[in-house]
């Protein structure tokens, strides 16, 4: 797959690096010279010194045979105004990064196929490292309807049980105990001991009062 980037700062760079890890061809689009020289020395890559907003840096990363463009830049304005020019080229897939999140709808007006927000996204990951003090960590998957939550089993009616006894419900499913850092794969006759660490794949809606349940 043939990716082009628009933005050598922090997301673009490391967005390049793991594309260029997985064996896909990389071309990076950067309009500050000394940070071009940079990422050339840096990248197994071609780096293009010049605007993404301007047709002749994109005919240059030889854009009518990219797979995927991604304005990765932190200027929300050139990020939308070169994926209007991009698109004229029918490219498979149009990404923008967006650092206003109030910007975003007029980002899917225009037809960008993913917006994304890591302003958002760390946000909303500091927001539940906060309300969710008990979790030593968590994963967020799919659209935010389910997490995967690691704790440490407090609770006395929960110590001694068995695994079956109490996992699976229609809100969290024990998936992984941890006992000495070695993971376990539970099964149900399993049973619980005072300040076992478990994964459990918990509904959004229900993280407060599972939580609560295993770590009170």
């Amino acid at each position: 797959m043939y990716v082009v980037i628009m933005g050598g700062g922090r997301v673009g760079l490391t967005l390049a690096h793991l594309l260029i890890n997985d064996g896909h061809d990389v071309t990076l689009i950067e309009n500050d010279e000394t940070v071009c020289g940079d990422l050339a020395v840096e990248l197994d890559a071609l780096v293009i010194c010049g605007n993404g907003t301007d047709t002749k840096a994109l005919e240059e990363a030889n854009i009518k045979t990219a797979d995927v463009f991604v304005a990765a830049t932190g200027n929300d304005e050139a990020n939308l105004l070169s994926c209007i020019l991009v698109r004229e080229y029918n490219i498979s897939k149009l990404i923008a990064r967006v650092s206003n999140p109030d910007h975003e709808e007029a980002f899917i007006k225009v037809g960008i196929d993913a917006v994304i927000s890591p302003e958002r996204t760390a946000a909303g990951y500091l927001e539940k490292l906060i309300t969710r003090p008990k979790v030593a960590d968590l994963i967020v998957l799919g659209h935010g309807n389910a997490e995967i939550l690691d704790m440490a089993v407090n609770n006395k009616r929960l110590i001694g049980q068995k695994i079956g006894d109490i996992s699976p419900t229609e809100d969290y499913l024990i998936v992984a105990v941890y006992n000495n850092d070695e993971l376990i794969i539970p099964h149900s006759d399993m049973v619980l001991e005072k300040n076992s660490k478990v994964s459990v794949l918990v509904k959004t809606k229900a993280v407060k009062k599972v939580t609560e349940l295993f770590t009170s």
